[in-house]
């Protein structure tokens, strides 16, 4: 796979018809399945690491790592650093898809069932498009904000009725995680019309070494280490697999086939999520889990049709 991104191509991605009518397009739509079935694994290889790390420690490296990683790519590629005026968007990309969504999904992950996070946290599109709104300026139709609130009263309903009526501190850590993940989200869709989009997580990624990297010494040294074949394989795969390889095919399927289009292909990724939770972890699926995901489904394809 090539590390040149053509700016154009990403900054104007073709139209969901053209899209399907052409080999790049076909290609594209490849991309970006991988990248949804990427982002799906992510839970079940989080609780896999958590196997071998102690929270903090497994965040810490994951994201130094995929650093290290984004780092080679950039500098095997010879781009130029970032202009000054994108590094506070840059910089609220790195603490919100980084950093913050990682550390808080893993937090919750060690009370919380996949299956359950992957139901709270497929609200994610739903609360990215809010922040865009908010963030850009533009007005939604009504549609859409009576879509958006389904959704979310779905996935509010699911957490009480699973926690026994009230919010675990699980739930407000998966909550908090929606925010700062749909605020780098935001914040990297407009970043993305202003550089390849590949380069934007990169640059995020970059930006948190200096401080990821003593930060996994210190929480090596303070968080007890029993290195498993389940916990190496999972830090591996956050590291490299989703926060890197499927934000990396992500964005140029993106470019390929179009925001709509790729937005509807990730409808797919927490069903996607529950069944390697069933799979991988052999978890026992509550019948609302996959009743909740399908009603959030249908709400965010709601919305895909409402923006358009």
């Amino acid at each position: 796979m090539t590390i040149a991104v053509d700016a154009r191509t990403e900054s104007t991605p073709a139209t969901p018809a053209t899209a399907t009518a052409t080999p790049q397009g076909a290609h594209g739509t490849l991309l970006a399945l991988l990248g949804v079935v990427a982002f799906s694994l992510t839970f079940p290889s989080t609780v896999w690491g958590l196997e071998s790390f102690g929270p903090w420690s497994l965040v810490a490296v994951r994201s130094t790592l995929a650093a290290l990683i984004a780092g080679a790519f950039l500098l095997s590629g010879r781009v130029p650093l970032p202009e000054r005026r994108h590094r506070p968007g840059l910089a609220v990309v790195a603490g919100g898809v980084v950093v913050g969504f990682p550390l808080l999904t893993t937090l919750a992950l060690q009370t919380s069932t996949t299956s359950h996070a992957a139901v709270v946290v497929g609200l994610l599109p739903l609360t990215t498009a809010t922040f865009a709104a908010v963030r850009t300026g533009r007005r939604p139709s009504r549609t859409f904000w009576i879509a958006a609130v389904a959704g979310a009263a779905v996935v509010i309903a699911f957490t009480v009725q699973q926690s026994g009526g009230a919010l675990s501190t699980g739930d407000l850590y998966l909550f908090g995680a929606l925010l700062v993940c749909a605020a780098g989200y935001t914040e990297g869709g407009r970043l993305a019309r202003l550089m390849p989009g590949w380069q934007v997580i990169g640059w995020a990624l970059v930006l948190c070494l200096p401080l990821m990297a003593p930060a996994s010494a210190v929480a090596l040294a303070l968080e007890p280490v029993h290195l498993t074949a389940h916990g190496v394989i999972g830090l591996v795969w956050v590291a490299a697999g989703s926060t890197f390889f499927g934000l990396y095919v992500w964005y140029r399927g993106m470019a390929a086939i179009g925001i709509p289009r790729a937005s509807q292909l990730q409808l797919a990724q927490p069903l996607l999520t529950l069944f390697w939770s069933v799979f991988l972890l052999g978890e026992s699926l509550p019948l609302a889990a996959p009743v909740a995901a399908v009603g959030v489904l249908v709400c965010i394809a709601v919305t895909q049709r409402a923006k358009s």
